[in-house]
Order: structure tokens, then C-alpha cells, then sequence
């Protein structure tokens, strides 16, 4: 697969081309189930993308049953970004229902593969992203990532995954799961490549309230010669088995052989992270997920008596479940400070 950066360089005719070949690629193989479906929006590089966020026309559809049946009537800013830059929207692909998994074996519309081992998961809840760029099926992608979510899959299929800093990218158009933590981010083949995608869709936007309208690019720093200070945190691999820990320690030495200096850290309050994460993500996702009730959006259930109609939405299990792992969180919270003063 041409990287990003090489397939900027194509004109219209080599483009639409490439275009046609990709999607005969994509249709052959059908088991890794990367893509949703494979539409595409004007004359550019094509760019895979994550089924949460609005292309204008497009079933949009956050891999959901509830959301069947909803065209998006408007652009993501980060579409309009892609588009002014001369890139394509390309083809929807998978993720975990609403962005609550990280495995992509929620959807709607059936699991993801790993495109290195089919026998994995390909992480979530980008996990569509992430196995059409790790199969060659797609130059780059665009995901979310509330807690990992772009990251997380990226490593598991073996490609570069980028989480923005929160307000860098704007969120205008992005299917809501906990709205003080999502960013829409690259996932790409390189890191150079991600670089180029996050400066076209970074930037001002008036319509994202917590937007930093700043809209300085980090491609023109880019120095692979450049030797930096890294923080290493062992404590983190504890509980981890051998095969990672062997991996981590490769990628410690490799970075050692480059130049670059490792410095062993510790976190001590990370023991906090998982708790005030579920506390905080839940509480935010039952309030935005609480429009899907089958009147304002979402699949409407026919009848007359308001009680009934809202007993049979499916939203209500989703509303119920988000309100249990919330209670999790708290609870978990509550027992490790318990532990951790007596």
C-alpha cells in the first residue's frame, strides 16, 4: 500500500484508478469485515471512515441497530478538512457499538478480524480503522478515541494511532460518548503519515465550543535525526505475560540502539485511572445516548401508551447497562481508597 504522503502526489486520473482497484480489494475480502460499506466523496485520496462520525449523505450509523435507517445531514468538520485538502472520504468502516468496547464484537454489523491473526481481535473501538490500514486496505483512516480507542487497535493491527490533545481536532459531527475525553485522530501506516493527516484535520473550528483554535501543524518538525529523553514505566508490566514483556523490552533496546535515552518512571496514583475513567465516561455516555429514544432519534417503536413505547426501546438496556458499569466505577473507586488508607 502507497503511504499517504506518495499518494498526494497522484493526479485525478491515477487516483480514481487507485480508487477502483482499492475497492475490488476491499469487496475480496469480505471475512476481515473492515468495511461497513464502501462509498466515496469527491476526486482525492481516499481516507477510510469510522461509522461515527457525519458524512453528509451517508448512513451513519455508530455500528448500532438503533441508528439504522439515519442518513447524516451534514459534514464533520474534519470532513470539510479533508475534503479542502484535497482527500476523500472512502468507504465506512466497523467499530463498537456507540465506541464502548475495545475489541469491535459489538457492531451491529458483526466483528472485525485482525488482519495479522484472525484469530485476534483487532482492539476497539476503532477497530475497523485500524484493520483496513494494518490489511492494506486502505492508505489511512480516520477513528475516535475516548479511552484508547484509536491507540489501542492501531497496536494490536501493527500501524501508528494518534489520540490528539482534547480540543486540537475538532469534535463537530462526532457520534458523543463521553464528551470531556472523545477526539477524533489518525491511523496510519506511518508516523509521518499520521503527522500529515492530524495538521489537515486539526485546526480552528467556531463550531466546537471546546476547540483551541490554534492552527499551527507539527509536520515541519518532524526530525527523525532528533534524540529525545523517554520515560519508561515498568510498573505497568507487572501483571503482564512473558510474550509482552519480551516485546516491550526489544522496543526499549531498539530505542537504546537509536540514541535515545530511557528514564525508568513511576505513577503511583495510576492505580486511580480505571475507576475515575468508568465514573467519569459512563456518566457522560448515559446523558449523550440518552437522545436515542426512539422518538427524537433512533428506530421508532409504534405505540400509543408512553410507558410501553419506552419498555420496548433498545436504548433502555444500553441506558441501563451504562448506568451499572457507572455504579462499577464508583464502587471500585470507593474499595481501592478503602484499601489503600486502612
Amino acid at each position: 500500500m502507497i503511504t499517504l504522503k506518495e499518494a498526494l502526489t497522484l493526479s485525478k486520473e491515477e487516483l480514481k484508478k487507485f480508487k477502483d482497484d482499492l475497492k475490488a480489494q476491499i469487496e475480496a475480502n469480505p471475512a476481515l469485515n473492515a468495511y461497513i460499506d464502501v462509498k466515496n466523496v469527491g476526486e482525492g485520496v481516499p481516507i477510510a471512515i469510522k461509522d461515527n462520525i457525519q458524512v453528509k449523505d451517508w448512513s451513519v450509523t455508530s455500528a448500532s441497530s438503533i441508528l439504522q435507517g439515519y442518513i447524516a445531514p451534514y459534514n464533520a468538520t474534519v470532513i470539510n478538512k479533508l475534503t479542502e485538502a484535497g482527500l476523500s472520504p472512502f468507504g465506512r468502516v466497523n467499530m463498537d457499538e456507540f465506541a464502548m468496547g475495545s475489541t469491535t464484537e459489538s457492531s451491529f454489523y458483526g466483528k472485525t478480524l485482525n488482519p495479522i491473526n484472525p484469530e485476534y481481535v483487532p482492539g476497539g473501538s476503532s477497530g475497523g480503522s485500524a484493520a483496513a490500514v494494518g490489511a492494506g486496505l486502505a492508505i489511512a483512516a480516520l477513528g475516535s478515541d475516548t479511552g484508547g480507542s484509536i491507540r489501542q487497535p492501531a497496536a494490536f493491527c501493527g500501524i501508528v494511532g494518534m489520540k490528539p490533545t482534547y480540543g486540537r481536532v475538532s469534535r463537530f459531527g462526532l457520534g458523543a460518548y463521553a464528551s470531556s475525553l472523545d477526539q477524533i485522530g489518525p491511523l496510519t501506516q506511518n508516523v509521518e503519515d499520521a503527522a500529515i493527516l492530524y495538521d489537515i484535520i486539526s485546526g480552528s473550528c467556531e463550531k466546537d465550543s471546546t476547540n483551541a483554535l490554534k492552527d499551527d501543524k507539527v509536520t515541519p518538525s518532524l526530525n527523525a535525526q532528533r534524540k529525545l529523553r523517554i520515560a519508561i514505566l515498568p510498573d505497568y508490566l507487572e501483571n503482564a505475560n512473558q510474550d509482552i514483556k519480551t516485546a516491550y523490552e526489544k522496543a526499549v533496546d531498539a530505542l537504546k540502539s537509536q540514541g535515545h535515552t530511557i528514564v525508568e518512571k513511576e505513577m503511583p496514583n495510576a492505580k486511580y485511572d480505571i475507576s475515575a475513567y468508568y465514573i467519569t465516561a459512563t456518566a457522560e455516555a448515559t446523558t449523550n445516548l440518552a437522545r436515542y429514544d426512539g422518538i427524537r432519534y433512533g428506530n421508532r417503536v409504534e405505540e400509543k401508551i408512553l410507558k410501553r413505547l419506552f419498555q420496548k426501546q433498545e436504548v433502555k438496556v444500553l441506558v441501563m447497562k451504562l448506568n451499572a458499569v457507572s455504579c462499577w466505577g464508583i464502587l471500585y473507586s470507593q474499595v481501592v481508597t478503602m484499601k489503600h488508607t486502612m
